[in-house]
């Protein structure tokens, strides 16, 4: 579990495909501080285990479903990455609950430059967009974004100075794509209502009788 907050950027080393999967290398520092073989490390917003630990990198091994689902099928030596430690029992959700479970991957359409912000637009999956609201939460390569704007299946998040110049987020360029994780609360909630055995407990009678209306 993460929070969407970025620790710091690091350096693709190397990223080698295999029969199954592939194996990334990442030079960094920060999130190397009390970090053990095992452990969880958002890369982009893809959760992935510490395999290999060094002073100024770590390695994981790259599942098949990760490059079916994420950027990664286009990772290459030189790209830089967001990363992100494990959130603990005792760390603040400066962000927002994220599993660094990749829904899918959107395409980066746009950017406007404000006075300091900067506006990105991204276009996602029409079958995702559902779980995008206005003003709610999602992450786009690993960070916890707020949504300004929604349009069918383009979404404007407005990104402060702070975010823009500490991710990778400047250095996207038109067409380029981006790891999509959306609220989880959205599909928890859509679970719920479209569980068969919900369908007929949920009336306006059982509302009434427990005080929601």
């Amino acid at each position: 579990m993460f929070t969407g907050i970025i620790e710091e950027t690091g350096i693709v080393k190397s990223f080698s495909k295999k029969t199954n999967g592939a194996e990334i290398q990442i030079q960094c520092s920060t999130v190397l501080e009390g970090s053990k073989i095992g452990d969880s490390i958002s890369i982009n917003g893809a959760c992935q285990t510490i395999t290999q630990l060094s002073e100024d990198s770590f390695c994981a091994d790259v599942s098949d479903e990760t490059l079916n689902i994420t950027t990664f099928d286009k990772m290459k030596s030189g790209d830089i990455v967001n990363l992100e430690r494990a959130l603990t029992l005792n760390s603040r959700l400066g962000g927002h609950i994220v599993s660094g479970h990749v829904d899918c991957k959107g395409k980066f359409i746009s950017v406007e430059k404000l006075s300091e912000f900067h506006n990105l637009s991204f276009e996602i999956p029409v079958q995702q967009s559902k779980y995008v609201v206005y003003k709610g939460s999602i992450t786009i390569n690993g960070i916890s974004l707020t949504v300004a704007q929604v349009s069918g299946n383009i979404i404007t998040a407005a990104i402060i100075p702070q975010t823009f110049d500490n991710t990778n987020l400047k250095y996207l360029k038109s067409g380029d794509y981006v790891n999509i994780e959306t609220d989880i609360l959205g599909k928890y909630v859509e679970k719920f209502l479209s569980a068969k055995d919900n369908s007929n407990s949920i009336s306006m009678k059982f509302l009434e009788e427990n005080g929601f209306v």
